[in-house]
Order: structure tokens, then C-alpha cells, then sequence
């Protein structure tokens, strides 16, 4: 038996295309930038991203581990991916120098807090590392009374355990003081619309009063336009809050699944997407091509969740068709569609009706791109292609909204991960620079 030998072993997508190979920084960064931790996609279940995630984490930098870990909930706005990353660092010697200060900067909510000390334990409590009390106890600190107040669930793990856990040292006297209120139970309940609507009030009247003071986020807003449609508030109230509403963190499928919900407010829905994407514009000519295959329609993002991965696609199509001074569209599936030059929602309806969902034939569509002439080509797919792909005919973005393992952005591709406008603000920071 000879065992110097040719390996003839090559990685393969889930349609069968020759993968690229990816180095574990790369393959981590795949596998966390667009995971919603534990829930199941089209190819791979929830369990096995996680676990890939906690195994590859030993092997790539620790510096690159956290600055991934802050990316992932700074700029993709990802919550419980990045404290997965923490947790695995926890448990890597070479990495735990550096657990508190990135748990610390992950941490944006309360709930947070919480979250990460559940997924620690993962149902067996067990001792708490210094570094990760450390990086608890410093995240405490941030938050107001509101802020605490809003997040003080009756949970198994709660804002007290973690205070009791951590021995946090208040910044203050008023932090000190509004920390026993929270330890006695006696914090005063934040005026937010869950609190306002379980209290029995007339809900009509408390949306009312929440939308004219002011007091609903922009993601509760968005939530809850069919709630507050249902109960007959003013209209004009609404659309003056979605006009005022800082949209700046809001993902860009937030919209779609708003306007699918309360078509009625499309407008001004997509006046606030508009809004979110003020910036400047990427020069030349750019042509876009959005998977629309099966595989990018079956499956829901999240078990809480109706939107799908061609709902994410199609809002990054939007964005690209606000910040391009140049640009056209395309759907590929079997077939190469071109898109009529629509934008907002209008290019949404276009995109998901262009053609039936089957397999995914990227490169066919990227040989049809290359015939066209482009300044940058911008291929927005989970990568599971049935064909073998080739290089782009100039600059090429893949920009993958799963988290496989495997895809196909080998070659000349720049590959970027995720489905936050900042993907598109990363393509601007590249060529600003040259790269």
C-alpha cells in the first residue's frame, strides 16, 4: 500500500460545487458573522455551526477571536453569536487573557449579562472563571436604572445572580443605590410598551401616549405596527414616529418583515430605509447578482422568526441599489432574470417573482455577469452552488448570509459575511483604501 499519494479529496458544497479552502480564521468568520446561534438552516442544524464555532476558536488568534466577537455585535448587531465566541474563549487557555475586556464590550444590553452566564453553564452550573466575573462585573456598570428595570426578568438566571455572582463595585452612590433596589425587588418598572399593555390599560390609548412621548424604539415600532393597526391609532401618529425613528441599527430585512406585516405603512417604511442608508455612493458601474434559489427561500432565520434568508438578501439588494451610483440586477436560480430597474420594496416584489426558486447555478450567473462589463460584481447567496464558479471580471464581492461551511469564494473573490448594511460600507472602505 502506497501512502505518498495525490490527495484526491476535495471539499465540496452541500449542491456538490468545488468549495473553496478556507483557513480557520476564515471558516470562523463564515460560520459567525450571519448565525443566529442554535437555529437550524437549510443544509446544516443549529447545533453543528455552534459546536464548529467552539472548535475552531483555539485555532485562530485571540486578538482576532475578540475583534470578531465586538464586530459581530457591533457592526452585524448579532447578540448571542458573539457571546458563544466569549465562551469559547473561556475555555481556551491562550484566550482567556482577554475574556473580560471583549465580554465587556459585547455586552450592550442587560440581558446580556444574563444570556452569557446561561450559555456557561449550558444547564450545569459550575465555577466562573476570574476573567469572566471580571468582564460581568464591568458590564454592570454601564447600564441605568431604565435599562435594568427593563431587562429584570424572572428568568432562572437574573440581573441579582449576577450582581451576587461578580461582587461589582457601583460607580457611585446613585448606581449603589438603584443596585439594592434591584437586589430588594423594589426597582421601579420601567414605562416601556410591555409594561404599559400587561398592565390592563386601554391599549389604544397606551400606544398613544408611548408614540407621543416618544417612548418606543425604533425596533418596537417596527414589531408592533399591526398591533397598534388592529387597535385604530391614529395613522398619522404612526407615520410621525417612523419619521422621527432612529433607524440606524435596524437591519435592513427588519423593513420587509415590517411592510409584510402592516402593508399599510410601506411608505413611510421605506422613507425609513431610505433614511438609514445616507451615505455616499459607490462610483462606477456595479451589477448585482441575488441567489433566489431554494435553498435561500426554505427556511426561516430564526424559530421566532418568519423572514428568510432571500428576505435578507433582497434588503441587501436595496441598500446596494441606494449606494450605487451605477447598478443592475439580477435574480439567479436555474435561470439569470434581469431585474427592472425598481427600488425600496418594489424591488423587493421584483426580485422573489422573477423566477421559481430551484437549484443554484452561481456559475452560470457569473459567466452572464462577466458579459456584461462591470466595475465590482456584488453576488449576495449562501454559496451552495450546483456549478463550479469562476472569477469575477474585475473587482468581486461574495457576500454569504449563512454560516455553512463550506462555499464557493475562492479565486479573486473578496468573501464577506453577513447581512448588515455594514457589508456594503466594508466593499467603500476597500476601495477608499485601494486594496
Amino acid at each position: 500500500m502506497r501512502t505518498n499519494t495525490r490527495n484526491k479529496f476535495v471539499e465540496k458544497t452541500h449542491e456538490g460545487a468545488p468549495a473553496a479552502r478556507h483557513n480557520a480564521e476564515q471558516e470562523l468568520r463564515r460560520s459567525v458573522m450571519s448565525c443566529l446561534l442554535w437555529e437550524k438552516s437549510f443544509y446544516e442544524s443549529g447545533v453543528d455551526i455552534a459546536e464548529r464555532i467552539k472548535d475552531l476558536v483555539p485555532y485562530v488568534d485571540a486578538n482576532k477571536v475578540a475583534a470578531l466577537a465586538i464586530e459581530a455585535r457591533s457592526s452585524m448587531n448579532l447578540r448571542h453569536a458573539p457571546l458563544w465566541l466569549v465562551r469559547a474563549m473561556a475555555a481556551t487557555k491562550t484566550h482567556r487573557s482577554l475574556v473580560a475586556d471583549t465580554l465587556e464590550a459585547v455586552i450592550q444590553r442587560p440581558d446580556g449579562l444574563t444570556e452569557f452566564l446561561s450559555l456557561y453553564w449550558d444547564g450545569k452550573k459550575t465555577p466562573v472563571a476570574a476573567q469572566v466575573k471580571k468582564g460581568l462585573a464591568r458590564a454592570f456598570r454601564k447600564f441605568s436604572a431604565y435599562q435594568l428595570a427593563k431587562y429584570n426578568r424572572d428568568n432562572d438566571i437574573k440581573l441579582r445572580d449576577v450582581l451576587f455572582l461578580t461582587h461589582a463595585k457601583p460607580k457611585d452612590a446613585a448606581q449603589a443605590a438603584t443596585w439594592k433596589k434591584l437586589v430588594d425587588g423594589n426597582l421601579e418598572a420601567p414605562d416601556t410598551w410591555e409594561v404599559a399593555l400587561s398592565s390592563g390599560a386601554d391599549k389604544q390609548g397606551s400606544w398613544t401616549r408611548l408614540l407621543s412621548e416618544g417612548k418606543l424604539g425604533a425596533f418596537a415600532l417596527l414589531r408592533n405596527l399591526r398591533n397598534m393597526q388592529q387597535v385604530d391609532v391614529d395613522e398619522g401618529l404612526i407615520n410621525d414616529a417612523l419619521a422621527k425613528a432612529d433607524v440606524s441599527r435596524i437591519l435592513p430585512f427588519r423593513f420587509i418583515a415590517a411592510a409584510r406585516y402592516a402593508p399599510d405603512f410601506e411608505p413611510a417604511l421605506e422613507q425609513a430605509l431610505f433614511r438609514s442608508l445616507e451615505s455616499q455612493k459607490l462610483a462606477g458601474k456595479t451589477v448585482v447578482l441575488v441567489d433566489v434559489s431554494g435553498s435561500m427561500d426554505f427556511d426561516n432565520i430564526s424559530g421566532k422568526s418568519e423572514m428568510t434568508r432571500l428576505d435578507a438578501a433582497c434588503g441587501l439588494a436595496m441598500v446596494l441599489r441606494e449606494l450605487c451610483d451605477s447598478v443592475k440586477i439580477y435574480s439567479f436560480s436555474r435561470d439569470v432574470v434581469k431585474i427592472p430597474p425598481r427600488r425600496g420594496f418594489a424591488l423587493r416584489d421584483a426580485i422573489i417573482r422573477s423566477q421559481q426558486h430551484g437549484g443554484t447555478y452561481l456559475g452560470r450567473a457569473v459567466t452572464a455577469a462577466n458579459q456584461e462589463g462591470y466595475d465590482r460584481l456584488v453576488v449576495i447567496t449562501d454559496e451552495q452552488s450546483h456549478d463550479a464558479v469562476s472569477g469575477p471580471d474585475g473587482r468581486g464581492y461574495m457576500l454569504n448570509v449563512a454560516s455553512y461551511k463550506n462555499g464557493v469564494g475562492y479565486g479573486e473573490w473578496t468573501r464577506i459575511t453577513g447581512w448588515s448594511e455594514a457589508v456594503v460600507h466594508y466593499i467603500m472602505e476597500i476601495e477608499n483604501a485601494n486594496l
